[in-house]
């Protein structure tokens, strides 16, 4: 016999992503006060005490987190499960962030896990219970077009918004897929936390470090995950861009493209790493010019509004990280790879790095700067 009698809802039965934190934790609430018939989940996807951190557990995959994502299922009445994802998470996320770095790129975990991991894990589990869509706590808007296409466009909150690191999630994932904060700030979602009662919640503290990276420290984790790194990558060149050896480093993973301070080497004007060449161990440093492009690469494409782009399209805004305001820019798809031809330079475009493309507020796919 089940634990939980499930009843018949307005809405059908959805299965809720939930960290313990406060963006989860509302979505949950608010679908179930919607009259969804809501079942919690939250997702165990590394290990604290195995990847060499040295502060207390904190985030996501915490006992704490798990306990308050659990307590809040128990008080709105809703059933909730741990799912134990470690294996299937170590094995592709945490094993391509290391691969990435050591082939001199920097990679996007928070992507590949959303893609490859999260979503199918859920949808696993929510075929499983017999649950029509899943939902998430990503500041971010989802809508069926006339041509049958799922689109991702931009959350309310534009500080907030989460659409830059969804770009890879596929069709027919997207069909099952619900955003319930896409049209809220983050303000109102904690001033929610505040009416339910759940105050503590409410003042929870946002964590914008990798899951699995202690102390937010990814060089002190290269070195616990790879034996002998350091020994294997120490002493290699600082080159300037006509060759010239200028010092020593302390291996070509350890640093990442546009980085400026903690280089060790003194110059009369700021120096940048411009380029990371992983066969010979060789770090180039430039002046901020040299950090500069027009033009970009981008591999391992997934669009999201259309389904092939088959003429170059300008006005798109191309974003190449994160918190990157996006620049105006021309797409011309090539085969299985997107040309970027900006309107204006960019600085410090990073190999492994996402590349977005938008037009006006609609995703329109992504994928991986070359």
């Amino acid at each position: 016999m089940h634990p939980y009698i499930f009843k018949m809802s307005k809405h059908g039965r959805i299965l809720v992503a939930m960290s313990g934190g406060v963006d989860s934790s509302v979505a949950a609430v608010m679908l179930h006060e919607q009259g969804y018939e809501v079942i919690g989940l939250t997702m165990k996807t590394w290990d604290y005490a195995t990847s060499g951190g040295s502060s207390k557990e904190t985030g996501c995959c915490s006992l704490d987190s798990i306990n308050d994502a659990r307590t809040l299922a128990v008080n709105y009445g809703f059933p909730h499960y741990i799912l134990d994802i470690r294996d299937e998470f170590g094995d592709y996320v945490i094993d391509n962030f290391v691969d990435e770095y050591l082939a001199g790129r920097t990679p996007n975990p928070c992507v590949l896990c959303n893609t490859h991991i999260k979503w199918e894990a859920l949808l696993k589990r929510a075929n499983k219970l017999d649950c029509e869509f899943i939902a998430t706590g990503h500041y971010a808007n989802i809508r069926q077009q006339d041509s049958g296409r799922y689109v991702i466009s931009k959350g309310k909150d534009e500080n907030k918004d989460q659409s830059y690191v969804l770009w890879g999630v596929s069709q027919e994932n997207l069909s099952r897929t619900k955003f319930p904060l896409g049209s809220f700030a983050k303000s109102e979602i904690r001033q929610m936390a505040l009416d339910m009662g759940q105050e503590e919640l409410a003042k929870k503290s946002e964590s914008y470090e990798i899951c699995f990276v202690p102390d937010n420290d990814y060089r002190a984790f290269l070195k616990h995950k790879v034996a002998d790194l350091e020994d294997r990558v120490a002493g290699g060149n600082f080159i300037l861009s006509n060759g010239m050896v200028v010092g020593q480093h302390k291996g070509y993973p350890f640093y990442t493209i546009g980085q400026r301070k903690g280089l060790g080497v003194a110059f009369g004007e700021p120096m940048f790493v411009t380029q990371i060449l992983p066969e010979s161990n060789t770090v180039v440093l430039g002046k901020a010019d040299e950090l500069e492009r027009r033009e970009a690469m981008v591999r391992n494409i997934n669009l999201i509004k259309y389904a092939s782009i088959e003429e170059p399209m300008s006005d798109v805004i191309t974003k190449i990280r994160y918190k990157d305001a996006g620049m105006l820019s021309t797409i011309v798809q090539e085969k299985d790879k997107m040309r970027v031809v900006f309107d204006h330079h960019v600085s410090a475009i990073a190999p492994g790095q996402s590349a977005v493309f938008y037009e006006g507020n609609d995703l329109l796919g992504g994928g991986f700067l070359v």
